[in-house]
């Protein structure tokens, strides 16, 4: 039996994020959830955090260590999604309001005082939404920068574009100065860009498949899908719509559903046209050195067998 890998998930709940807390939870044979932190992004901090904890609680995981984080950009005004997650960003069901406490320590604090006490190399970050909690840790306390096993993260396009603005990504381009912090800081990454996301598409059949399992984790997936599929649908003319978070989760658990190739990333932070944008050397045309392992693609029932099977346990 294998030691289950230490992760932190940070993130914007969002319907997908909630997908992906969910799927984490209901692994705990593999995934050792240290705590998830919450940050401004799909909608504002207040609401982030309200939803980081009603996922808990519908996973029926109360004893999850919540934290809430920044409530905007290192340099820039917040920019969210309601359009795509509605006002709540878990809009669709009805939920109740959470019941579990948030924890009183600041994400950006955990985060620093986790990766200090655990020995070098045994946690992974797993960032749902802008990368402004992990690159405000990666400033104040440089010293956990090395200690860092990994990070997979969602964000970026390529072959995609961008999905906020023509060129770029939403989670990069709310706040792309700090995606540039963790882009430079020589951890190693895997991204889950638009590109692998975009691949993984619900569809009617993979949505009742949700709810049929009879329990109530099912059933608000199957309604969350529900909701967030109207968006998807009118603007790609797609018969579903992309689950883009639970990628990150799905390559922990398993990581031979995605390939892709380890190219150098850089973040546009200066440009009025492309801010935001993941410039990925695809095809290996500068000598910037590698430090991304940019996924391109993703063996989507695999994905979705492995969603199933996790979120029928819970």
């Amino acid at each position: 039996m294998s030691i289950p890998r230490k992760i932190i998930i940070d993130t914007d709940p969002g319907q997908d994020d909630a997908v992906a807390i969910l799927l984490a939870l209901a692994s705990p044979e593999e995934l050792d959830v240290l705590g998830v932190t919450a940050v401004a992004g799909n909608v504002p901090l207040p609401l982030t955090q309200k939803n980081t904890r009603i996922v808990c609680e519908l996973a029926g995981k109360p004893d999850t260590k919540v934290f809430s984080g920044c409530d905007a950009p290192i340099a820039r005004k917040l920019v969210t999604a309601e359009h795509v997650h509605g006002k709540t960003g878990l809009d669709g069901p009805v939920m109740p309001d959470p019941t579990m406490p948030l924890q009183d320590q600041h994400a950006v604090d955990f985060i620093i005082d986790t990766l200090r006490a655990e020995p070098a190399g045994t946690v992974t970050l797993c960032p749902l939404g802008p990368l402004t909690n992990i690159a405000t840790a990666f400033e104040r306390a440089p010293d956990i920068i090395g200690k860092v096993q990994e990070i997979v993260l969602m964000g970026g396009a390529y072959f995609q574009v961008g999905n906020i603005t023509p060129a770029a990504e939403f989670n990069i381009y709310v706040d792309p100065e700090a995606a540039k912090i963790v882009f430079a800081s020589g951890v190693p990454i895997v991204v889950m860009p638009l590109d692998v996301t975009h691949k993984a598409l619900t569809n009617r059949v993979r949505v009742e498949a949700f709810r049929k399992f009879g329990n109530e984790a099912g059933r608000m997936v199957a309604e969350w899908t529900d909701f967030f599929e109207r968006f998807d649908k009118e603007k790609y003319g797609s018969e579903g719509a992309p689950l883009h978070d639970p990628c990150v989760i799905a390559y922990l658990l398993k990581p031979d559903l995605f390939s892709g190739r380890h190219v150098n990333v850089e973040i546009e932070t200066t440009s009025e046209l492309t801010l935001g944008m993941t410039v990925a050397d695809w095809w290996g045309v500068t000598d910037r050195t590698p430090n991304a392992m940019f996924m391109g693609d993703v063996d989507a029932e695999g994905f979705f067998a492995l969603l199933n099977e996790r979120i029928a346990r819970l």
